[in-house]
């Protein structure tokens, strides 16, 4: 990947948690979030096709995603941080669903995420979750990093 290419998915993966926090928050249509966040955001720079695919994909696979990282919790969904959670969920479907972006990226990525938009020290908590479910759903990948 290069570095135009890396850029753009970041921002998408930012933009994607602003609107995927809205959807979570306000409970809007994710077509008319979609459609505002495209109307108020520069695109150019931003992977476009990569902000639909986390926008649609999380909330289409939202049951999968949370069972998966659900055993790693030391609490109830409904007691976690809204943006901590939602980035569990963008992380999570990127393990399951981005096979092409390496797993240690998808740690890193959630963590900035967090740093940026979450609690003081909730990307501790995040990259404790990913990390232990990236072990069940990358484990080839990591066994050859290794």
């Amino acid at each position: 990947m290069d570095k135009k290419s890396i850029s753009g998915k970041r921002r998408a993966r930012k933009l994607a948690l602003q609107a995927l926090y809205q959807w979570l928050m306000a409970g809007t249509d994710l077509h008319e979030t979609e459609a505002q966040f495209r109307a108020i955001n520069n695109m150019e720079r931003i992977d476009s096709d990569y902000f639909s695919k986390l926008l649609h994909g999380v909330p289409e696979n939202i049951e999968a995603l949370e069972s998966s990282f659900t055993p790693f919790l030391d609490r109830e969904l409904s007691g976690l941080n809204p943006i901590e959670l939602t980035v569990l969920r963008i992380g999570s479907f990127e393990l399951f669903h981005c096979p092409e972006i390496p797993y240690k990226v998808v740690l890193d990525e959630s963590i900035t995420l967090t740093k940026e938009f979450g609690s003081q020290d909730g990307y501790r908590y995040v990259n404790g979750v990913l990390n232990n479910l990236a072990k069940q759903v990358r484990a080839v990948e990591i066994s050859l990093t290794e």
